[in-house]
């Protein structure tokens, strides 16, 4: 085991505050780097090296990346849908931290580079329909990534196998689908499907009032991942030897309807619900086809979505009430 730093960028954010955590738990020193200031990353330790950069520039990637062992590259402008729909040149900025990250990490001489992608890339045609066939990785291609947000990470992988055929930089791509879980944005535009319906859920509760929004008509369908199965999966295939990205998600899935279903039970409340269907919504459906993880590691993510529902339900609810009071 090595004694050089791993980087995670973006530390400060909601997966990579829980990447941070298990590193330091195995006993890693680890360097967190994030743009934001240190008040507001999500989780924060004391006994990592924690440093505030902005990754889009050159300088300060090769500062980062400097004497690291590994480098985790999960830094991006990024959120739910509602924030990639209507932000997509800021996503499509990201390009910048990843190929910087990728030239760093080149010049460092790291071991490993792990990229996290996105379920986003997969083409559009094959998402039309809630009743959706479970993506495969190769259903990448042709090529119809979701505008915005889905191109920049499709680009991305192909930059990090390039990179990997033409300087020798082992690099390792995971396509996560909707991580979801405690130590997340759970209010102000960027929180994804299951945050944002725990926070209008306990809104509804505590402000006595019966009726919820959801996008969309909720018939939508998505597979959703609690984030210790990311965590776990995102370190076994960091240091496999899986070369071509591979999904990882859950593929229990699922409506936005019975999503909301799950939360009312957990909150013990029945709401009216009110259809936005001028709102973003995403595909029709999307889920994920574990056979290659499977095959490749022997597991998959297993967590069912009631379980980790309730612990992140727990946690906003908390926030929320730390936040606005009973």
């Amino acid at each position: 085991m090595s004694d050089r730093p791993i980087v995670v960028a973006g530390a400060g954010g909601f997966i990579g505050g829980h990447l941070v955590a298990r590193l330091r738990a195995e006993g890693r020193p680890v360097r967190a780097v994030d743009i934001k200031p240190l008040s507001e990353w999500y989780q924060v330790f004391d006994d990592a090296e924690n440093i505030v950069a902005d990754l889009k520039l050159r300088e300060e990637c090769e500062r980062v990346c400097a004497g690291a062992d590994k480098v985790y590259q999960l830094a991006a402008d990024m959120g739910g849908m509602g924030f990639i729909e209507h932000h997509k040149g800021l996503c499509m900025l990201s390009v910048l931290t990843n190929t910087h990250m990728l030239l760093a990490a080149v010049d460092a001489r790291v071991s490993r580079f792990f990229y996290s992608s996105s379920a986003c890339v997969y083409a559009a045609d094959k998402q039309l329909s809630p009743d959706v066939a479970p993506l495969k990785e190769s259903d990448a291609y042709p090529a119809m990534a979701e505008d915005g947000y889905g191109w920049e990470k499709l680009f991305s992988e192909r930059m990090c196998r390039h990179f990997r055929e033409d300087f020798g930089l082992a690099t390792r791509v995971a396509r996560y689908h909707n991580v979801y879980g405690p130590h997340g944005t759970w209010e102000g535009g960027r929180e994804k499907a299951p945050a944002a319906i725990c926070r209008k859920v306990i809104h509804a509760k505590h402000r006595r009032e019966p009726t919820i929004e959801i996008w969309g008509d909720g018939s939508q369908t998505r597979s959703f991942m609690y984030i210790d199965d990311c965590i776990r999966g995102t370190l076994a295939i960091a240091n496999s030897e899986i070369l071509d990205p591979i999904n990882l998600g859950s593929s229990e899935l699922v409506t936005v309807n019975e999503l909301v279903d799950i939360v009312e039970e957990i909150a013990g409340i029945e709401l009216r619900r009110s259809y936005n269907l001028n709102a973003p919504k995403g595909v029709n459906g999307r889920n994920s086809d574990n056979a290659m993880i499977q095959r490749e590691l022997g597991w998959e993510p297993s967590i069912r979505l009631r379980e980790g529902m309730e612990q992140t339900y727990r946690w906003i609810h908390d926030e929320y009430i730390r936040k606005y009071g009973d």
